[in-house]
């Protein structure tokens, strides 16, 4: 029978579209909103000191046609319809088409390493963003330049530092602030703009093409740099299920987009004007020398609240592989009662501060970080083209010629972007790729290990029916039993271990086994199903989506006086096995593997404490596994 047991412990967007876009511009649009802080000094700068009024229009063209293309249609338009129950990202498309129809390892594979580019990436942008806001200093006083490193590194240890206590009292401004941001940065383009309204030809995508395709190796340098106007399109597919794509949209098409266009096509109008050798920064020279310190200020907001985003999808990120099993359990905090999406995931948090402190002080600029950037998202976007090519197929039941057209045409625009930026690989472009390689390699270790444990753990067992006609008559004592399984109708290893050390089976025994659907959330008339055994025995699953965190206790105490099985927790007992993992198998690739899973096995934070199960009411059973 199904039971009801309670609300669901994830939470949908809520509020008016306007209220929703608003809050989208503080955590959606934080990273593509501060790249033009680097991007047209980027390009200028990998230009090799190519530069005219014609190459100036032509990489804004590439930039422009960039928003347009990979941002504005392939993302805004197309791929955030292919959501998992209201859910994006690339771990979200993955579950959809790699095993909610049918369980499909290269589509697995391809997701895991989607995410772990991610995290690879994830470091990089606090890094080259708080460095490109404070490197506006420069243009107020020259001799401040040396502090800009420094000063980096204190915002972002303060950064990170806040994170356990969590944003949820200042993310309220998160939008109102990049709001002004956007509407900052596109007033002092238009200004530009109106002083040199040629820049519009830029509109034209031939402009580009002739400088890209005209310049050789120069054009497919900068077209590396181009791509960092885009590097933060994947997070509005990522923050989908927070707001919703109506808002997302209406956010991005109403403000984000002409704003962006404006600054680039304002910065480029400025180059025109004045060479690069005497614009040292085309995104700070397009403000009055008087307003310099207040938009260093605004900037510096601007990108802390990009960072936080990053941080904050890194977190939700970890979330959604522990429970789609690509990863062991860690210990996650909620830090806010109001919103289920402010989480603390402190292992993530301080290998991300320390990773992005050091690039801070080895790269020491944006520009040189410029390199390191891009490397990984690019390749990520090339991931979710391919996906995105089967759920046209059998999601959105495209015809074959359409699918490959459309599809077809956004793997080339990825692929080329992959190119360009794989240019930069011994520049920097490698420390992604490594980190992204490490986080794959031990998501693959931690999911073939678990299936390894799991086979085994079945071997060793036989069918629950079996276990009741044979102890049928075996004294019982006292109180309810509840061991956590992994299969309800085979017997639990920790109930065999129970009976052959304690030598006892108490009056009631469940089987609760915890399962994680393929959606982000599960409504609460399905959240727990339960069916009744001879003598007493009963099998429970307590189900939940990816996006959530199970907590056993509330959903077993929400089910009291419903006409069901009822529990009074001071009388019942949870058993859980802990096991020693032992690898078996002549040295090699899989022995290596199987090592690694042991080590996470070992350190992974423990089931009862993960669902959140009262230590006083845990029995833990220890033995040994070989795999």
């Amino acid at each position: 029978m199904t039971v009801d047991a309670g609300t669901p412990e994830g939470g949908v967007h809520g509020g008016t579209t306007g209220t929703l876009a608003l809050g989208a511009l503080g955590v959606v649009y934080g990273d593509i909103g501060t790249s033009p802080l680097y991007t047209i000094k980027t390009a200028v700068d990998w230009s090799g000191g190519h530069f005219s009024p014609g190459a100036a229009l032509g990489m804004l063209s590439l930039i422009v046609w960039t928003l347009v293309i990979v941002t504005s249609v392939k993302y805004v338009a197309v791929i955030m319809r292919a959501d998992n129950d209201g859910e994006g990202g690339i771990l979200a498309l993955m579950s959809l088409l790699g095993v909610k129809r049918g369980r499909r390892p290269a589509i697995i594979a391809m997701g895991m390493l989607g995410a772990a580019l991610l995290f690879g990436d994830g470091a990089i942008t606090p890094a080259i963003s708080v460095l490109s806001a404070l490197e506006g200093l420069k243009g107020v006083d020259p001799a401040i330049s040396h502090y800009v490193v420094p000063l980096s590194v204190v915002v972002l240890i303060a950064l990170f530092s806040i994170q356990p206590q969590g944003t949820g009292r200042i993310s309220k401004f998160f939008g109102p602030v990049m709001a002004v941001w956007f509407t900052v940065i596109g007033v002092l383009g238009l200004m530009a703009v109106l002083h040199h309204p040629h820049v519009v030809r830029a509109l034209d995508p031939l402009v580009g093409l002739r400088y890209l395709f005209g310049h050789g190796l120069t054009g497919f340098l900068v077209l590396g740099a181009v791509f960092l106007c885009a590097t933060g399109a994947e997070a509005l597919y990522a923050d989908m299920g927070h707001f919703g794509a109506k808002p997302i949209r209406l956010a991005w098409y109403g403000l984000v987009f002409p704003a962006l266009i404006l600054s680039y096509a304002g910065q480029t109008a400025l180059l025109i004007d004045s060479p690069p050798a005497q614009a040292s920064n085309p995104f700070y020279d397009l403000c009055p020398a008087s307003l310099q310190i207040p938009l260093v200020a605004l900037a510096t907001i601007a990108t802390v609240i990009a960072s936080q985003s990053i941080i904050t999808g890194a977190y939700s990120m970890t979330r959604q592989a522990i429970q789609l099993g690509l990863l062991p359990r860690v210990r996650i905090s909620q830090t806010s009662a109001e919103s289920y999406g402010q989480i603390y995931v402190g292992l993530v948090n301080w290998a991300l501060m320390a990773l992005t402190l050091v690039l801070t002080v080895t790269f020491r600029s944006s520009d040189n970080l410029a390199a390191a950037f891009g490397v990984a998202v690019s390749l990520t976007m090339l991931l979710t083209s391919v996906l995105m090519y089967l759920a046209m197929r059998e999601v959105w039941r495209w015809s074959l010629p359409l699918s490959l057209a459309v599809a077809g045409f956004f793997i080339c625009v990825d692929s080329s972007f992959v190119a360009a930026n794989f240019v930069k690989f011994f520049d920097g472009g490698w420390i992604p790729i490594v980190v992204a390689s490490f986080l794959y390699f031990l998501m693959t270790s931690w999911s073939e290990g678990y299936a390894a444990m799991r086979a085994a753990l079945e071997r060793d067992t036989f069918p629950i029916s079996d276990f009741i006609k044979k102890f049928h008559d075996k004294a019982r004592v006292s109180g309810t039993a509840v061991y956590l399984t992994s299969r309800t109708d085979v017997v639990p290893v920790a109930l065999l271990h129970n009976l052959k050390h304690n030598k006892v089976i108490h009056q009631r025994i469940v089987l609760l086994n915890v399962a994680t659907a393929q959606v982000p959330r599960i409504d609460r008339n399905v959240r727990l199903q339960s069916t009744d055994l001879p003598d007493d025995f009963h099998a429970m699953t307590v189900r939940y989506g990816f996006m959530e965190h199970p907590n056993i206790p509330r959903v077993l105490e929400r089910q009291q006086g419903e006409g069901v099985m009822t529990f009074n927790m001071m009388d019942t007992s949870f058993f859980v096995g802990r096991l020693t993992i032992m690898p078996l198998g002549p040295f090699g690739w899989r022995r290596i593997k199987m090592n690694v899973f042991k080590f996470m096995h070992r350190n992974a934070l423990s089931a009862t404490e993960f669902f959140r199960i009262p230590a006083g009411r845990v029995v833990e059973l220890g033995g040994q596994l070989e795999v």
